[in-house]
């Protein structure tokens, strides 16, 4: 997009330490303000930063001298925020999801495309170094054809952590619009959009016991499902079988496997930026018995990267191409999760109205240097 973006954070919980450890790294990012429903909170942030000002929303919003508003507030309110921004004619890129449901985020594109400025949306992790060496081998022709996969995601709950776990347990929060982006997300960047997806979902308890911090031994009311199943019919033909759990303990399966006609790969947690891609194909095979798995070398994706490097990749892309972690793919797996959520609810398959284009693959590179990115597939 030429200069680097002016940017102005609305929201100032918990993920907003791990994009400040990320921003004051990449040039194409210039970090100016913060803000906050709570002032004290943009107050705090501000003071850890150099330059960087604490203000009211409406002064946010209102500042001229930013360009870009990164959208870290609750599920509830992506679209209320991304909307003021997109008036104020500011870009917007948000925490995931797009927003609470299809209905609101379609309202944000179709604004935002009027205005003529940018959506872009996290989870940024499948840009790194993890996802996309296993995007690049099975572009490559390492595993064959594709032909399904395994996306698994299990734990006991967040309020065993979380100060504030509320919208967790609220329509918009749950365990697949929480942690189901990351792995929807890569499974449409590695194997493509999806058509259609039959599910089924259940939760275990009506409330929930906060395990620390001031509210200690608190309960929230839980008023959505927290274990749901499915699978996703991909455009390709693969299927992908998708659990995500706040109920159960733990798991030995791996966070996302791929299975092609050659060979299978281990995929790494999509909810980070690096980690091991491994491949077993039909040679690591004696007499129907694994011989073992290879770790492939690191082959694509930023490297080292953190959160906020898909709103580095935005402000980098240039004019006329689209930016990997953009809206219309945020919005197609807003689009598969509610979907599945409707299947589950109707006992039956739903067809996934619409599609995204497979974001262009990442070659190995650096984002801490200035450079342009280009987005060709």
């Amino acid at each position: 997009m030429g200069e680097p973006l002016n940017v102005g954070i609305i929201g100032c919980g918990a993920i907003v330490a791990q994009y400040l450890k990320t921003l004051p790294s990449l040039p194409s990012v210039n970090l100016l303000a913060v803000a906050d429903l709570d002032f004290g909170r943009a107050e705090a942030v501000a003071a850890s930063q150099d330059g960087v000002r604490a203000l009211t929303v409406d002064e946010l919003l209102a500042d001229p001298r930013i360009d870009t508003v990164l959208n870290l507030t609750i599920p509830a309110a992506h679209a209320e925020i991304a909307t003021r921004a997109i008036a104020a004619g500011k870009h917007v890129y948000g925490e995931k999801p797009l927003a609470a449901n299809t209905d609101e985020a379609r309202k944000v594109l179709a604004l935002a495309a009027e205005a003529g400025v940018r959506v872009g949306c996290a989870p940024d992790t499948v840009l790194g170094t993890g996802i996309q060496t296993a995007r690049h081998a099975i572009d490559s022709g390492l595993i064959g054809r594709p032909i399904s996969a395994t996306a698994t995601m299990v734990t006991p709950g967040h309020e065993r952590w979380h100060p504030n776990p509320d919208f967790y347990y609220v329509p918009g929060g749950g365990p697949l619009l929480d942690m189901g982006p990351y792995y929807v997300t890569a499974l449409v960047t590695l194997l493509g959009p999806v058509t259609s997806v039959i599910g089924a979902a259940s939760h275990t308890r009506s409330e929930r016991t906060i395990g620390g911090g001031p509210r200690a031994g608190q309960t929230v009311p839980v008023s959505i499902d927290t274990h749901v199943t499915g699978v996703l019919v991909h455009e390709s033909g693969a299927l992908s079988t998708l659990v995500m759990s706040f109920d159960a303990v733990q798991t030995r399966s791996s966070n996302i496997e791929i299975h092609g006609e050659q060979a299978s790969m281990t995929v790494p947690d999509p909810n980070y930026f690096d980690g091991e891609v491994s491949v077993c194909d039909l040679a690591n095979r004696e007499n129907d018995r694994e011989i073992g798995w290879n770790v492939l070398p690191v082959s694509a994706g930023y490297l080292d990267a953190g959160r906020g490097y898909g709103l580095a990749d935005m402000a980098l892309t240039p004019a006329g191409e689209q930016h990997r972690a953009n809206g219309e793919l945020a919005y197609h797996v807003l689009d598969v999760m509610e979907s599945l959520l409707k299947s589950a609810a109707d006992g039956a398959s739903v067809p996934v109205r619409s599609t995204a284009d497979r974001p262009a693959e990442v070659p190995l590179a650096s984002l801490t240097e200035p450079a342009e990115v280009s987005v060709t597939a």
